[in-house]
């Protein structure tokens, strides 16, 4: 890679960047850019411009010469940062696992909705963490102190209006999980993961936000890991599950398809298979009038409505997302 400054300002810089990946391909050259040399610098993308002539440092230069080859092969712009923002709240990213979507904070959206409003007072918080904590137990433990209780005890009766209880399935980076745990202080979220690689990341996202009291993170497929105890007792379930259908997934762009994990995409032939698994699923989780809401792809709305109307859901609804595409789908347990 060459490189034609003598003098490494951050004007100069910068405009090196964005000539050098306008010609390797990027589309988005100067935010890339942009972003890049904030990351290298430690200064707000804004700042950059107040500061054309600041010389670079050695090791300035050579993060930023990192991150520009990275990025020249295609590399998505979030891993090589190691952050995205999402909503009102920033979370980690890395290889391995999916990055958030602009589409996803509309599915946070409409979940929110679909929660019992919060109250201005609540005097105590019917399911405590250490009560949620005692029930995710593993069995063998759990089963050692309902021994010496004489026998299994119901899970605590939940009041919605003030502590939520939500199951986010398929969790990925917990975006969701995090910013439903953030924006709602009394929700508790269940969130699940079957790649550990995704698992880490929701956990350490969790405990950067100071989260880890009310957002539970298991490693499992879907709901295998949560209890049957806590059958009927989920206000709510989120997912933004694998969901791209095949033919789709044979054109998604390089930047996708070589570096996101296919496991977080790959929907089957019509995009709708973990749905499909979900629905019993959610079903069991959910308390009689307790909702599911869904991310879903743009061809699959239609022919999900109707499998969730057929697996017992009402109010199943097709929600748009920023771009007036169909996207989410949302239901209630009868």
């Amino acid at each position: 890679m060459s490189e034609p400054i003598d003098t490494w300002t951050i004007k100069a810089a910068l405009d090196w960047t964005v000539g050098f990946l306008e010609r390797k391909g990027d589309e988005h050259a100067r935010l890339s850019a942009e972003w890049l040399l904030s990351e290298a610098t430690g200064l707000r993308r804004i700042d950059l411009y107040v500061n054309f002539e600041r010389p670079l440092s050695m090791e300035e230069r050579d993060v930023l010469r990192g991150f520009v080859t990275r990025r020249a092969s295609g590399e998505p712009l979030q891993y090589i940062t190691g952050e995205v923002a999402f909503r009102h709240i920033a979370v980690k990213v890395r290889p391995g696992v999916l990055i958030p979507r602009p589409e996803t904070e509309v599915l946070v959206s409409e979940a929110l909705a679909l929660l019992p409003a919060p109250e201005r007072r609540c005097a105590v918080d019917s399911l405590s963490y250490a009560e949620l904590e005692e029930l995710l137990a593993p069995k063998e433990e759990a089963d050692e102190g309902q021994e010496a209780k004489g026998g299994e005890e119901p899970a605590p009766a939940l009041d919605s209006s003030c502590a939520p209880l939500v199951a986010d399935l398929c969790t990925g980076s917990g975006c969701i999980a995090c910013s439903i745990a953030y924006e709602r202080p009394r929700a508790r979220v269940v969130a699940t993961d079957l790649a550990p690689e995704a698992v880490a990341l929701a956990r350490e996202n969790a405990a950067a936000l100071g989260l880890e009291d009310r957002v539970r993170v298991l490693e499992c497929n879907l709901a295998d890991a949560i209890p049957d105890r806590l059958n009927g007792s989920f206000d709510l379930v989120v997912s933004n599950p694998p969901y791209i259908p095949d033919a789709v997934m044979e054109k998604l762009p390089d930047e996708v398809s070589d570096f996101e994990p296919r496991l977080a995409l790959a929907g089957g032939p019509d995009g709708l298979d973990i749905f499909r698994e979900m629905l019993p699923i959610m079903h069991r989780l959910l308390r009689v009038g307790g909702a599911f809401a869904c991310e879903l792809h743009e061809e699959c709305l239609d022919d999900a409505a109707i499998l969730a109307r057929g697996a017992g859901y009402e109010s199943v609804e097709v929600k748009a997302d920023l771009t007036g595409r169909p996207r989410i789908l949302v239901g209630r347990k009868s």
